[in-house]
């Protein structure tokens, strides 16, 4: 599948407490060449309605309704990173998965956050997916 490049797709953007930002199209390389773990931080909610990347483990920072946190975040982190491999974390637009790789650098694990996330930032007509994202860059997902 070919993917639009993103500004700055090969390099790691300095970040204050976790690894560092990446563009969607590095996530999807380092995954699909071993070196990373992709995880789906967005709501349950969001990746039935709205979408998922095949592939991805999902893992929810926080829950629909009420936006709780997920109380097995922790946990399960710690088991998706145990093996020492790089985590590259996606949530709808980038913000949620920042505070999912604050908490997993806090746990001792090395973690990213996916830049524009799934759906990127809306754009003038108050729409998501237009300007970026996951989708927007041609990268893998589906519909469930």
């Amino acid at each position: 599948m070919n993917a639009t490049p993103h500004p700055n797709s090969e390099t790691v953007q300095a970040a204050n407490g976790y690894a560092g930002d990446v563009s969607p199209a590095l996530a999807w390389a380092w995954v699909q060449a071993g070196e990373a773990v992709l995880v789906d931080v967005r709501t349950d909610a969001e990746r039935e309605w709205v979408g998922i990347v095949p592939g991805a483990q999902p893992l929810a920072w926080k829950q629909w309704p009420g936006m709780a946190m997920n109380r097995e975040f922790d946990e399960e982190i710690q088991a998706l990173g145990a093996d020492g491999k790089k985590l590259v974390l996606l949530c709808r637009s980038g913000v949620r998965s920042i505070a999912a790789a604050l908490r997993a650098t806090e746990l001792g694990l090395v973690a990213y956050n996916i830049l524009e996330g799934f759906e990127g930032n809306v754009d003038a007509d108050v729409h998501r997916g237009q300007t970026g994202g996951w989708k927007f860059h041609g990268l893998p997902w589906r519909q469930n």
